[in-house]
């Protein structure tokens, strides 16, 4: 498979970018009519704001469900492939799992700190990792980025990325004051993990030439299990990450 299908959803509601409802949706169906590979198309969207998701004349054809209330409304209704949880303090990925009563075709996903290694998982569940926000504190350490992609790949759980993702490769941000992961780094770290390398290096590099040189030498196997452990990242924008790949001559489509 080409390492980079299906790569990125659709965070348009989500900051920095926050468009309005009718204004993400308008995007997310001329990206469906565009047809992009590198595009699910899925639509991420917090649970808070369904009922205002149904009234619109467009619905997406995919759905991310981000659990921000209490309790998740019914959503029956609607084409969700996963939710999304973050983990509260003192609670365990077992233990919030167990409070959801999902359909068999939605996954849950939940977000941990990547910190926290030693995480057991059940069956069917998986992670979600936050590798970025609105300040300095919010970008994991490249060490803790890459403990958290080991233990994925060596316990087999699959995971999705979320935040702080804006560029393909690696960067510093004044405005914050810090080195911002860049998408290609990290999947390029969980090919590297899958080999049985260290992926500390390939997430600390800026070096564009030696990255896009890994991505292109990418084995197809090695490419086929790493994408199914690194299921998509969110990105608030859905040309950015189309316009790097593009202008790094990873991808052939245009922007």
């Amino acid at each position: 498979m080409n390492i980079y299908t299906a790569l990125i959803d659709d965070a348009g509601l989500f900051p920095p970018t926050s468009l309005h409802m009718d204004e993400a949706l308008d995007r997310n169906r001329r990206d469906l009519e565009r047809g992009s590979p590198v595009l699910t198309h899925r639509f991420l969207c917090p649970a808070s704001r369904l009922d205002r998701l149904r009234g619109m004349s467009f619905r997406p054809r995919r759905i991310g469900l981000i659990a921000d209330t209490t309790r998740l409304p019914s959503f029956d209704d609607l084409p969700v492939d996963f939710v999304e949880a973050r983990l509260p303090p003192d609670s365990s990925v077992e233990g919030l799992a167990g409070t959801f009563d999902l359909p068999a075709n939605v996954r849950l996903f939940v977000e941990v700190e990547p910190r926290k290694l030693g995480i057991t998982v059940p069956v069917g569940v998986g992670l979600k990792v936050r590798c970025g926000g609105s300040n300095a504190e919010a970008f994991p350490a490249v060490e803790h980025l890459a403990g958290f992609i080991r233990h994925c790949v060596e316990h087999d759980i699959p995971f999705k990325a979320t935040a702080g993702l804006h560029h393909a490769v690696r960067h510093f941000d004044p405005s914050l004051g810090v080195d911002r992961h860049g998408f290609l780094n990290l999947v390029l770290a969980v090919c590297e993990a899958v080999d049985g390398r260290d992926p500390v290096p390939v997430l600390r590099s800026t070096d564009v030439g030696h990255l896009v040189r890994l991505a292109q030498a990418v084995a197809a196997d090695t490419a086929k299990r790493a994408r199914r452990l690194l299921v998509s990242y969110g990105s608030c924008s859905t040309s950015t990450p189309l316009e790097d790949l593009h202008t790094l001559g990873l991808i052939k489509e245009t922007p």
